[in-house]
């Protein structure tokens, strides 16, 4: 069973049901948590669209940015690479100005485009901390925070809303108390993982991942969850709970995103019914790559199509590949599960 969800400027436009009814049947249409959309690896990137404003304009229900931490301009750089800045974020408007902007700049162009398309789809931005957060130069989590905050207000869904009348986001998470598509319309929803280089850096022994979970996990113990902006993830496909890998069990509750190799849940031997029944979200990365592979950019729209449906019915949230020259694709909202 596959479903379209049709967002226009004025907020959800309609729902279209190809197959049998289910969750999509309620008027305020279904919970974020029982949806698979598209996202779109590295959409800051110059060679896969022009502009950010172009990622936005693609219909895709994720955007990827990848960020440095720079200790010595205490600014956050957007770049693939270790050294320098290039992105398709500009300094002026949606399509001017300087490209090669920083986080800010990128935050700032995706308040413009929210400003010009209100009630626009749910969108994920996956932000991937290259070398991971230093709070000692104020680059560390409440930092950014403070940033998102300035720069997108109130157009971002936080783990507050989340969180509601339960203790931890896990809670919630298993309460199924994700908002309804109709209710997040408007929304970002920002996803930190960290980053290759921080991984593989002897020297750095706390992730963005642990970081961040502990920052949540303060705030809500002093009644502040409310700062916070972001949903820390569990990077890499594993078996079981992944997050018995924290060896502070007081952590654990507070990741509710989890995100992995398309290859590990099908044909991997690992069963992704677990992230669905408990109402988390699964972000399945490569998806090109499941057998039989596909081209990793340009496959043809059916096969691409295809490759959705499947990870759908394998329980993906979000199917993450570098399709950016399939709008269609890119707009699917399929039924999860």
């Amino acid at each position: 069973m596959r479903m379209r969800i049709a967002f226009t400027a004025a907020g959800v436009a309609a729902l279209i049901v190809l197959g049998s009814a289910g969750t999509a049947g309620a008027a305020d249409g279904p919970r974020q948590s029982h949806t698979t959309t598209v996202g779109v690896h590295n959409a800051y990137q110059q060679a896969t669209f022009p502009y950010l404003a172009d990622a936005l304009d693609s219909g895709a229900g994720m955007i990827e940015l990848d960020v440095w931490s720079d200790s010595l301009t205490r600014q956050w750089r957007v770049n693939h690479e270790l050294v320098g800045q290039s992105s398709n974020c500009t300094s002026g408007g949606l399509r001017t100005g300087n490209r090669d902007g920083g986080l800010g700049d990128c935050l700032s162009n995706m308040k413009l485009w929210h400003d010009a398309h209100p009630g626009h789809r749910p969108i994920i931005v996956k932000v991937e901390f290259k070398n991971g957060f230093d709070s000692r130069v104020s680059l560390g989590p409440a930092d950014f925070d403070r940033l998102v905050a300035t720069r997108l207000g109130d157009a971002i869904y936080r783990p507050a809303d989340l969180l509601g009348s339960y203790r931890t986001l896990d809670e919630a998470a298993l309460a199924d108390n994700w908002a309804t598509t109709s209710e997040l319309a408007g929304k970002f929803l920002l996803e930190l993982i960290p980053g290759t280089f921080e991984r593989q850096n002897p020297f750095d022994r706390l992730w963005t991942d642990t970081e961040y979970a502990r920052y949540l996990r303060d705030l809500a113990a002093t009644g502040k969850l409310g700062s916070a902006r972001s949903f820390p993830a569990v990077v890499d496909a594993a078996g079981g709970d992944p997050r018995t890998r924290y060896s502070d069990p007081a952590i654990r509750p507070w990741f509710v995103f989890f995100d992995g190799s398309a290859t590990a849940y099908v044909g991997g031997g690992i069963d992704a019914a677990w992230y669905d029944s408990r109402h988390y979200h699964l972000i399945m990365t490569d998806a090109a790559a499941v057998a039989p592979p596909i081209d990793s950019t340009h496959p043809t729209e059916a096969e691409a199509s295809a490759r959705v449906a499947l990870l759908a019915k394998a329980h993906a949230s979000v199917v993450s590949a570098d399709w950016a020259s399939l709008p269609r694709v890119l707009s699917t909202v399929a039924v999860r599960g």
